[in-house]
């Protein structure tokens, strides 16, 4: 599939310089940094929802019980 985008041209120069970055073409390095960027937003968008389940977890006191009482009968 192809796709025309626009960019800046530090960004193009940067594009341009593919093949000392060990890449074959242009597209590779576009490829290769949108997985990277996907791969990114998906950690972060992971992070934030540990983090708020740490917080609510941290602040649920009957949920900390009902953890604990469990965490008890683990088979060890």
């Amino acid at each position: 599939m192809q796709a025309k985008l626009s960019i800046h041209e530090d960004q193009a120069v940067f594009l341009s310089s593919y093949k000392e970055h060990g890449f074959k073409d242009k597209s590779s390095m576009m490829r290769e940094a949108l997985n990277l960027l996907k791969k990114e937003l998906e950690s972060n968008k992971l992070r934030e929802s540990a983090d708020l389940y740490a917080e609510i977890y941290s602040e649920d006191a009957e949920l900390k019980a009902l953890t604990d009482a469990a965490a008890k009968e683990w088979p060890v």
